[in-house]
């Protein structure tokens, strides 16, 4: 998935997220509110329960008084004052005990114990009075002491009333705002979902198209490969068989124009000798051209059988011995570090040494000794610059093989390893051009790197970098 539709879907569900977050946030409170409100609602009914049982109990004990008064009928005072105040009081207990939160509430239920014990005895006394004048005191008095006792339940209802009006207002607030927060929400969630739907509809029929063009350029690239492979090798069987081909009318040449020379060497004028001569050096050239074309056809050619663990020490030796004239020759001082043991196709590595070693000595300084060092180091591929990051965990082994020679320009550092290309002239530098080309072969087959630095009138060095294991 592209990076900028991975933004863009991650800041809706960002944005969905905090919508949530904030439905979910303003349901807890308006949960709350309407729960304390309840909460409060069914306090205020048991408060007002409560004090009108209380005022209740106090009118009926009021009406037993004044009805045993006036008819002195005992059965007015069933139940006693006793008992009608223990009632009283226990209603006064669970009343206390409903309002202990509230410090305001506390002070009028002192206030209303004492005026209840004031009620208390005002009733004791109208039980026990018999005089006209002292009922009429009596009820005056009683009649007083119950219009402040319902004042104060009056305070107390009011103060109820007022913390319940508080918590419907704030109730009433959240639940306005909970509607459009819900509403907002729900179009926010709604538009949310539906552009992440077209987006990863879009992106999935994106992703489709380009699995469908990839595949087909996968085959497109398979169809290239195999005609490509089909073509090198036809290009190799034509190398090889040319090849073949051209030594024959070179052995004739040469036969021919040996013959001239023996046979008819005396009758011959100077020049026609002459041209006879740079005949057979061009036929030379030619065999050699022809048989470096051979070498550089067969080179890289790295069959999955032919590859073994290669002591690179032992194969060098042995490069070294093979070159040991022209070594000597050059009065040419080889100065070599402990090479590592890696795998390769022994053929093929032995080549690519005898063709850089080859080309240190035919371009060595002719006023100085030559001087080759070769040394070598175990790196992962992390720490080669060059080396891709899906090859960073494999282990490549880095051989320099650096020389004192006359060196060359930096600027033909890539130009050297192409096929027939030179950098000097045929009269001063005897060659074909090709041995390099076939070292980059051979490294390339190796899944490895080659570089060349120059340094005019200095030397030169060749860097191989090769994995210390081929993947099969």
């Amino acid at each position: 998935m592209h990076n900028p539709v991975q933004r863009k879907i991650r800041l809706g569900f960002f944005i969905a997220f905090s919508v949530i977050i904030a439905a979910s946030f303003f349901s807890y409170l308006v949960t709350k509110n309407l729960l304390d409100n309840a909460g409060r609602l069914n306090h205020t009914i048991e408060v007002s329960k409560r004090l009108e049982t209380i005022i209740k109990q106090l009118k009926d004990a009021e009406a037993a008084i004044r009805g045993f008064s006036l008819t002195n009928d005992s059965s007015f005072l069933h139940p006693d004052m006793q008992e009608r105040s223990n009632s009283l009081q226990k209603e006064y207990e669970a009343l206390r005990s409903i309002v202990i939160d509230s410090h305001r509430q506390q002070q009028h239920m002192d206030t209303l114990k004492t005026l209840l014990a004031v009620k208390y005895q005002q009733l004791q006394a109208g039980i026990s009075s018999g005089s006209p004048r002292t009922e009429r005191l009596s009820v005056t008095e009683g009649e007083k002491t119950m219009d402040r006792i319902e004042h104060v339940v009056e305070d107390m209802m009011q103060i109820e009333d007022t913390q319940l009006h508080e918590k419907t207002e704030l109730f009433h607030f959240f639940s306005s705002l909970w509607i459009p927060v819900i509403f907002i929400s729900s179009i926010v969630a709604i538009l949310i979902g539906l552009y992440s739907y077209i987006t990863l509809t879009k992106e999935f029929k994106l992703q489709l198209h380009i699995e469908s063009k990839l595949k087909s350029y996968q085959r497109d690239l398979q169809q290239n490969i195999q005609l490509l492979n089909k073509s090198n090798q036809e290009l190799e069987q034509f190398a090889y068989v040319a090849s073949h081909d051209l030594q024959e009318p070179l052995r004739k040449i040469s036969t021919f124009s040996d013959r001239l020379q023996v046979k008819y060497k005396d009758q011959l004028p100077p020049d026609a000798s002459q041209l006879i001569d740079r005949m057979i050096v061009a036929v030379g050239r030619m065999r050699i051209l022809i048989n470096d074309l051979l070498l550089f056809s067969r080179a890289g050619r790295v069959a999955p059988e032919s590859i073994t663990e290669v002591d690179m020490s032992a194969l060098l030796q042995n490069v070294l011995s093979d070159l040991e004239v022209a070594l000597q020759e050059k009065n040419a001082v080889v100065h070599s570090a402990q090479l590592p043991i890696i795998e390769g196709n022994i053929t093929n590595f032995q080549q690519l040494f005898q063709n850089i070693l080859t080309n240190a000595i035919k371009f060595s300084q002719e006023d100085r000794q030559l001087e080759i060092n070769i040394s070598s180091q175990l790196l992962k591929g992390k720490e080669i610059n060059i080396v891709k990051e899906n090859r960073w965990d494999e282990t490549f082994c880095r051989i320099c093989i650096e020389d004192n020679g006359i060196g060359f320009d930096p600027d033909y550092a890539e130009r050297i390893f192409l096929i027939f290309q030179r950098l000097h002239g045929i009269s001063e530098y005897s060659g074909t051009g090709i041995g390099l080309a076939i070292c980059k072969k051979i490294v390339d087959s190796h899944q490895g790197y080659i570089m060349a630095y120059g340094y005019p009138g200095k030397g030169a060095a060749f860097v191989i970098i090769l994995p210390v294991k081929q993947k099969k």
